[in-house]
């Protein structure tokens, strides 16, 4: 079987080279394609002497972040260890750089053929292989297991697409699976969706998503000041909401809502068709509070030519992230159009409502804890599989489930009640806290085979 999918990997392979190939800048050419093939320029080594590694695969900027935490406790307790981080996408490769340059080696995923991944193993000697979340490579996994490297699953969760495929293919996906050392998932349902393709019940444990310890992935951008609502320095957001804590709302929140119909509100990592419903939404709030800004994020970075092109046929005046200075007057009731990589996370702080993109079309959701870090007020549409633990915010009261065609009415309400903005933001941030500590759990597990 392995002989077969090797055979379609190739075929898919050659057809598809080329494009992936041209579509890269010219600089950028002769190491992807070095590396893919596993031929990285130098080796591992100090005084002559190979050094083991953590050799980390996160596919894109999702299991990038989710690293993250992961990348720096490995550092921190074992500081000779070398950690390598490999990624498919260019736009990973981009925020590994930013995240974790200081601390990893940043480098492209071998295709995944037996060869170019013992080209790698033998550049790196790693003494384990860390996949983040559902990347199975059958070859990868293969041939370090060959090579008594021992892969685990980290921070796993198989959505129920993914488990339906892995269902179509349970006879070739169980090999692959009992090649795996352990699978450290992030909930009971994805344990069982794993032990039901094949995977072992003593090598699968639950510790939780690694995500809930990221936090804000970079500092808030400084260019956020064009919403600030009064003179002087406002407050850091997520102080004042630790206030709302102890005191309900903190002096400096009473006055804006006292004073202010002035609202921002952030949808994030958006995908197509999303964009209409929710500036259909946006264009509706306006009649009721003129002074709301959007700041609109797309979920890939290609699409932001596409966006723009629909803010303007709707006729709404907008901004793009990537013209403002951080030295502009204050802007109130215009889009602002996020066409940067790495700054949504930390965005979310200046907004009192987030709406969560991928939601309203059957992608399963994006990250609802970048907005719960904040403290912040969560929309979702009805498709959130991707985060099961959504449920106990909706439980809880810090977020909603809505329809497209009840998007503009909730978040209407919402705004017309700043303490229910300020009361659902407060109990996502508590259980946001609440299932922190699933990195230390890792690391307990990590540390065994280092």
């Amino acid at each position: 079987m392995y002989l077969a999918y090797s055979i379609l990997y190739l075929i898919a392979l050659l057809f598809l080279f080329p494009f992936e190939y041209l579509k890269r800048p010219k600089e950028l050419r002769k190491r992807w394609i070095r590396e893919r093939f596993g031929l990285y320029k130098t080796t591992l080594q100090h005084s002559n002497t190979p050094v083991s590694s953590v050799w980390i695969h996160a596919v894109s900027v999702g299991e990038v972040i989710a690293a993250v935490p992961l990348i720096k406790k490995i550092k921190e307790r074992h500081p000779a260890t070398e950690v390598i981080v490999s990624t498919v996408t260019d736009t990973g490769q981009k925020i590994a750089r930013e995240k974790a340059g200081d601390t990893a080696r940043i480098i492209y995923m071998p295709f995944d053929l037996p060869l170019s991944i013992k080209n790698a193993a033998n550049r790196f000697n790693p003494s384990i292989f860390i996949i983040m979340e559902t990347e199975l490579w059958p070859n990868a996994i293969r041939t370090l297991n060959k090579l008594n490297v021992p892969v685990l699953l980290m921070n796993g969760r198989i959505s129920e697409k993914s488990f339906i495929g892995y269902k179509g293919i349970r006879f070739f996906i169980k090999n692959t699976l009992r090649d795996m050392s352990l699978f450290c998932v992030q909930n009971e349902l994805y344990a069982d969706r794993l032990k039901a393709l094949g995977a072992k019940p003593e090598k699968v444990r639950v510790i939780g998503s690694l995500k809930f310890d990221t936090g804000h992935s970079s500092p808030v951008p400084e260019w956020t000041k064009i919403f600030r609502r009064q003179k002087g320095t406002v407050p850091d957001l997520r102080t004042e909401q630790s206030e709302v804590v102890e005191s309900g709302l903190s002096p400096n929140r009473q006055q804006i809502i006292d004073n202010n119909k002035e609202f921002v509100i952030v949808a994030g990592s958006t995908h197509r068709t999303e964009e209409d419903i929710i500036l259909d939404a946006y264009i509706k709030l306006k009649k009721d509070f003129p002074e709301t800004n959007l700041i609109i994020a797309p979920r890939h970075p290609e699409r932001f030519k596409e966006v723009e092109e629909l803010i303007k046929k709707k006729e709404l005046e907008y901004i793009k992230r990537s013209d403002v200075t951080g030295h502009e007057s204050r802007v109130t009731g215009v889009v602002i159009l996020l066409d940067v990589i790495g700054e949504l996370s930390s965005v979310y702080s200046a907004c009192d409502v987030a709406i969560m993109g991928g939601s309203f079309i059957e992608h399963g959701g994006q990250n609802p804890l970048e907005p719960a870090y904040w403290g912040k007020a969560i929309v979702c549409g009805p498709h959130m599989e991707n985060f099961p633990f959504i449920d106990d915010f909706y439980r809880g009261g810090g977020a909603l489930k809505v329809n497209a065609e009840n998007l503009y009415q909730t978040v209407k309400e919402l705004l017309n009640s700043q303490e229910k903005i300020l009361s659902m933001g407060k109990i996502a941030k508590e259980l946001y806290e609440k299932n922190a500590g699933a990195t230390d759990r890792a690391m307990e597990i990590i540390g065994k085979y280092l």
